[in-house]
């Protein structure tokens, strides 16, 4: 005899609800693990050191390494310490010059860099060293020597939280909540060969003990497993040329930062920083302050200041527009920012005539000898007697003279603004926009001795892109870590 309508309703209802909870009893581990203390904030149990396990030792609550060269391996009893998706966190203390690292699905090496799994880095503040000598620019953050960030996040001296995201291919960093850096792993993807086995698969958790003079805290270390089967939150970039110079130049320390990017016709910070994250470049934000080009006022841009929210990882710049900029802003404003730049895109010329060398209908050319040669005594002027850091745009000319700029940048003329760069000690822009200056032009200041910097000086988010030239430049120059200019305190 059929059940009634509404006791059939009522069967199909308990069928449901008991296959729903035979589900959760019956979900593996991971489905319905909460978070799972990695420390009992008292010894090192469920902890294997090895190499010099003297390093180690725990202090009020905290792991510590203080010692020669060491790493911990999480040997305990949380998934048998195999762990493959995850979310991970710590707090975190440095003293200055501390470097050290976390690493995720390793395992255990009795001496040696742990050569399996990613590492994720712990390091505020390089240490002091001798010129020339190597200097660890891979800060806190970086997802070691594949996505770097150049700048820290984090202060010495002060706990800041650590959390590491392994979800299928993707890896994400989070420093104090922030995300820093993110990496979605492509099929076969191109590795340094010291860096073969830095690949997704499984493993356990490793603390690092760099040397003897780092001293790093680690505590309130908790796991949450996730579902083995989750496929990647993110989306690799393709497994090319580019792809490959990225990993390359991250692994050898040379420092990625495009020092020029503006916020500006509708690009905003969230895709900003997703645009350096796919990359793993680092960006000085740019404002512009000058007559007609930006903030016009001291108290604008205090204004403007008072409500800027500055990515910890980010830096921000001063765009000096104008040869006006000094007598419109207060030195304790302009101290306010990482770094002051400017360049000769603006000038009067001997005629009195104020000139924007990119709009033609201000530009007075004339004789094209005659305009070089006053361009490049200006140059001289800006660079001796204004307070600035970085010279970009450096060797821009007006568009309808860009089909002679090798002829009108005669060596002389580079010599002029070498000379001018190099006694008073600024750097150099290499400008991805404007694709300049020249391979000779920029041959020629490194033989000098001038640094360089990094910039997109980009128009708004549609061309944003990638330094192509820039990073075309490190291998038709020659350039080495040692070449760039670093804002100074990072």
């Amino acid at each position: 005899m059929p059940l009634p309508h509404y006791r059939r309703f009522r069967y199909c209802f308990i069928i449901i609800v008991s296959l729903m909870l035979f589900a959760c009893q019956t979900s593996t581990p991971e489905t319905t693990s909460e978070w799972q203390s990695l420390f009992d904030g008292k010894s090192l149990n469920g902890w294997t050191a090895v190499e010099n396990p003297g390093t180690w030792s725990v202090e009020d609550g905290a792991l510590v390494c203080r010692g020669e060269r060491s790493h911990l391996f999480y040997s305990g009893d949380v998934m048998n310490h195999d762990f493959r998706n995850f979310e991970f966190v710590a707090k975190v203390k440095t003293l200055p010059g501390s470097n050290s690292g976390i690493y995720f699905h390793t395992e255990l090496q009795e001496s040696g860099w742990p050569s399996k799994g990613y590492e994720c880095q712990v390091l505020n503040s390089p240490p002091p060293s001798d010129p020339g000598a190597y200097v660890e620019r891979k800060l806190t953050g970086s997802i070691y020597a594949i996505r770097n960030t150049w700048k820290a996040p984090a202060k010495d001296h002060e706990w800041f939280d650590y959390r590491i995201v392994v979800i299928g291919k993707t890896i994400q960093v989070y420093i104090d909540e922030a995300l820093i850096t993110e990496y979605t792993e492509p099929e076969n993807p191109f590795r340094p060969d010291d860096k073969r086995d830095r690949l997704i698969s499984s493993g356990t958790f490793a603390l690092q003990g760099h040397d003897p003079g780092s001293t790093v805290y680690f505590k309130e270390l908790k796991v949450k497993p996730l579902p083995d089967d989750l496929p990647a939150i993110g989306i690799a970039n393709p497994n090319d040329n580019f792809e490959q110079k990225i990993i390359q130049l991250s692994n050898d320390n040379f420092p990625l930062m495009d020092l020029h990017v503006h916020l500006k016709n509708g690009l905003e910070m969230a895709p900003a920083l997703a645009n350096a994250r796919k990359y793993g470049f680092s960006y000085g934000m740019a404002v512009n302050c000058g007559l007609k080009m930006g903030f016009e006022t001291n108290d604008a841009l205090e204004e403007y200041l008072r409500n800027y929210q500055q990515p910890a990882h980010t830096y921000l710049a001063m765009q000096a527009e104008g040869r006006e900029w000094l007598d419109l802003f207060e030195d304790s404003t302009i101290a306010k920012f990482d770094y002051v730049f400017t360049d000769a895109m603006t000038w009067t010329n001997d005629n009195g005539k104020r000139m924007r060398l990119w709009l033609s209908e201000e530009t007075e050319i004339g004789d094209p000898e005659n305009f070089m040669d006053q361009l490049v005594d200006r140059i001289e002027q800006i660079l001796s007697g204004e307070p600035i850091d970085i010279y970009v745009n450096a060797t821009y000319i007006p568009d309808e003279l860009n089909d002679r700029y090798d002829a009108l940048w005669t060596p002389e003329r580079m010599d002029r603004v070498i000379n001018a760069l190099v006694t008073n000690n600024i750097a150099m822009e290499i400008n991805d926009r404007r694709k300049i200056p020249s391979a000779a032009f920029i041959k020629r200041a490194k033989a000098a001795g001038v640094k360089f910097t990094f910039g997109t000086n980009n128009g708004g988010g549609d061309d944003l892109g990638r330094m192509e030239y820039c990073l075309e430049m490190i291998d038709v120059c020659g350039l080495s870590s040692a070449d760039m200019w670093i804002p100074s305190g990072h």
